[in-house]
């Protein structure tokens, strides 16, 4: 056995029995711990395959943007788990329904889905041999695709804003600084004279 197949059957264990561990762990923080564990390894398998591209946007989408928002959203809502698993065993059917079929669409596709060796060569782009998937991807997208990739980059800028717009909410009780008001401010009314008599406070 070569390090490079040890290594991929390391991997591919951590990983398996991280995502039993996401389902079975009781805590939700330790299930979506688990589950950043399950990308940071399958990322490393996708890097092993070759595909360098696919791994590091794991990393980077997933585990540090989607895996993350999971774990804040679990930490600041207060949510009653126990009760939510209460009625579990009602959906129980359905979801082993779901499960059966999602395993013989996977049987199907293992078993009968064959890509050939040169396939890869005949496309409109092919990858060059001397360089990675990451340098190809980028070659492609930042010269053939540039406009297609700034507009795609401004729609989603647009949607974030649109996000915070729609959900920002202005609390009354929060003291803001209103920038007019302060340069529209005399000497008379910057200050008040009190006359205090003795042996009184203010």
């Amino acid at each position: 056995m070569g390090l490079q197949a040890l290594f991929f059957y390391l991997f591919a264990f951590i990983a398996v029995a991280s995502a039993f561990m996401v389902i079975s762990a009781k805590n939700p923080v330790h299930s979506v711990l688990f589950l950043i564990v399950v990308f940071v390894n399958a990322a490393a398998l996708f890097i092993i395959a070759g595909a360098e591209y696919l791994g590091l946007l794991l990393l980077v989408v997933y585990v540090g943007a989607v895996a993350v928002l999971f774990l804040f959203v679990v930490m600041m809502l207060d949510i009653d788990f126990a009760e939510l698993r209460a009625g579990i065993l009602r959906y129980a059917p359905v979801g082993a329904l779901i499960g059966v079929v999602l395993l013989a669409e996977l049987i199907v596709v293992v078993g009968g889905t064959f890509i050939p060796a040169g396939v890869a060569a005949n496309t409109a782009m092919p990858m060059p041999a001397d360089t990675s998937s990451v340098v190809a991807i980028g070659d492609v997208i930042y010269t053939h695709y540039a406009y297609f990739f700034q507009v795609a980059g401004l729609i989603l800028l647009v949607a974030m804003i649109g996000a915070i717009v729609l959900t920002l909410k202005h609390r009354p009780d929060v003291k803001r600084q209103n920038i007019a008001k302060q340069v529209a401010r005399t000497p008379e009314s910057a200050h008040e004279t009190v006359k205090v008599k003795p042996g009184q406070g203010i």
